[in-house]
């Protein structure tokens, strides 16, 4: 007879779970929906197209804009590799002076768009810039074309500044594996006597490659998105055949044609480095193992390793950013601060912040339904949820405009019947900007929450449930608390990429409303650099915050929490559960 009342709450405890689990997962499955939207769309926009564009696009457009494309993202990627790679090795495997300093001050350049440095360095570099004015002098030559110097307005030019500024996604990445490898086996590859340069050849960059890869397929990605700095430097990408297609030649459905080639290119590319890597297997378990010792360098040594870890910051920050304070401070003496920067840093801050917390809520119930359901359908609505980030800005805010105007349309024939005009709810407000947004860098909001909720035994769970949690509880005062880092962590990145998006920014923002990339590109756009350098400053500074918090937040432990915080006394309680079972996996690194 005692033993009826546990039968009878298990089972009610196995079917809330269910039924919490089934919550989640339909969320999760509308969030899936809303970001493949506009990807369905583009199809459709695409199939109303006539096909005529096509022979004018194959025989004057695609040879030259494919061929730079291409072009640009093998130099890219070969560049942010061999930067973000070397950086990454030098400041985990040596020990010199200011070495605390540069493991944040690399990642400053993630605070500088591509198109702000590139603006900046046409100007740096111009033939009566100060580089070459400076030089002139010492020389002794007069004339402004009398001394030859490289082109930034080239290809060239494009790759190397593409690189300087994404290069620290390559050098987060690899250098958290190299942290995370286990000193015994770098130290048994010397004892058996490989040198330093063969351990990193053949033991360290094998068991990173996936870090690697992830990080060199973000900066390939942003590369590929990118709008102003391909076309301020004069390289033809597809981003720029789209955005031209579209608003020179308004020709929508073309637009969208060359955009579903891009997105194939894309997914080719994806594609072909999961290919490659389809017969490997990494297993780490290095939470428990102890970290290689550094060598300490000394002598000339240390000053190579400084300068060239000081290389990376001075061109992808230092340059640009002393040039844009110089041009500001000049220009605010000369007309003072314009009221319009006001309102366009309100513009962007307050439209950054409401993509960021709405892609937070959504990240976290796409990742918690992951965690709760064993469904394959709740894994593929994570997947799903997190493709925006490969759709450049200029194919997502095509493959928006027709499914948001048509809602505007019904939503304005509704309100009609009752005698109220709306006008454009959506395609006329920020709110198409900010689904946008949404769409796009979901996938850093759910691949970081993911990523954390990956270190949380599922044991957590269980033991919470066994105290009475609901599923939501469970999330509220469990897993928030343990959860605060990677929040946090995803919070900036998505803020950060929020403020600096341009190509969605253009396409899909309101009439009459300018943020501050879109008043940068309208000045670059005009030749006027002076003007807009007041604005590009601004980007710098509010986008300098959030990186060197993050800096800092990387520093911190992974399951830090503050007893202080509601919650967080059931968090420990499931804890101290757990502690007892906890097994003492073994480190272990390999690769098949």
């Amino acid at each position: 007879m005692s033993e009826a009342p546990v039968i009878r709450t298990e089972r009610t405890s196995a079917a809330s779970t269910q039924s919490g689990a089934r919550s989640w997962l339909a969320g999760a499955v509308v969030i899936a929906a809303l970001v493949a939207a506009p990807v369905v769309s583009l199809i459709a926009i695409a199939m109303r197209g006539s096909g005529d564009l096509w022979p004018h696009l194959i025989a004057y457009v695609f040879p030259q804009t494919v061929a730079d494309t291409m072009i640009l993202l093998a130099g890219v990627g070969v560049l942010v590799m061999t930067i973000g790679t070397g950086l990454a090795w030098l400041l985990t495997a040596y020990e010199f002076p200011g070495r605390r300093i540069f493991e944040w001050a690399l990642l400053l350049p993630l605070a500088v768009p591509t198109y702000i440095v590139a603006f900046a360095y046409l100007d740096i570099l111009h033939p009566v810039g100060p580089v070459q004015t400076a030089l002139r002098g010492l020389l002794g030559i007069s004339s402004p074309r009398g001394l030859w110097f490289p082109e930034v307005r080239s290809m060239a030019g494009c790759i190397f500044l593409l690189g300087i500024v994404l290069y620290p996604y390559v050098y987060i990445s690899t250098r958290a594996m190299f942290l995370m490898q286990a000193g015994s086996i770098l130290e048994v590859a010397r004892t058996l006597g490989a040198s330093r340069r063969r351990v990193f050849l053949q033991v360290a960059l094998p068991l990173a490659r996936p870090a690697i890869a992830v990080g060199t397929a973000l900066a390939l990605l942003e590369a590929l998105n990118d709008i102003g700095a391909s076309e301020f430097l004069g390289v033809q990408t597809m981003s720029v055949s789209i955005y031209a297609t579209w608003v020179n030649r308004s020709n929508l459905p073309g637009a969208a044609q060359i955009a579903l080639f891009m997105l194939l290119i894309i997914v080719s590319l994806i594609l072909v480095e999961r290919w490659a890597r389809r017969n490997q297997r990494y297993v780490s378990m290095a939470q428990r193992s102890r970290r290689a010792a550094p060598r300490r360098l000394e002598g000339w040594r240390a000053g190579v390793a400084i300068v060239l870890a000081s290389l990376p910051v001075l061109f992808g920050f230092l340059l640009p950013a002393i040039y844009l304070t110089d041009q500001a401070i000049r220009r605010i003496g000369f007309a003072g601060i314009s009221p319009e920067i006001g309102r366009e840093i309100v513009n962007t801050m307050t439209v950054a912040a409401i993509a960021t917390t709405l892609a937070l809520a959504l990240g976290l119930v796409v990742a918690y339904a992951a965690r709760l359901s064993r469904a394959p359908l709740a894994e593929a609505s994570l997947r799903i949820a997190s493709l925006g980030y490969a759709v450049p800005g200029t194919v997502l805010a095509i493959g928006l405009l027709a499914p948001l105007a048509a809602l505007d349309n019904a939503l304005a024939t509704f309100l009609g019947y009752a005698g109220i005009s709306s006008g454009l709810l959506l395609t006329g407000t920020s709110a198409a900007l900010i689904y946008a947004y949404v769409a796009r860098f979901l996938a850093i909001s759910a691949g970081g929450i993911e990523s954390g909720m990956a270190k949380l035994s599922p044991s957590l769970d269980h033991a919470a449930r066994t105290l009475g949690e609901t599923a939501g509880g469970v999330m509220r005062r469990v897993h928030l608390p343990l959860l605060r880092p990677a929040l946090g962590a995803a919070a900036l990145l998505v803020f950060v990429d929020c403020m600096k998006e341009l190509p969605a920014t253009l396409l899909l923002r309101p009439l009459n409303f300018e943020t501050l990339s879109t008043h940068l590109y309208g000045e670059a756009a005009r030749g006027t650099y002076e003007d807009g350098a007041i604005a590009a400053l601004c980007i710098v500074l509010v986008g300098l915050i959030p990186v060197i918090l993050l800096a800092k937040l990387s520093r911190r432990p992974a399951l830090a929490y503050d007893a202080r915080q509601p919650g967080a006394r059931s968090a420990q309680m499931a804890q101290d559960i757990l502690a007892a079972q906890a097994p003492h996996d073994i480190p272990q690194s390999s690769e098949r």
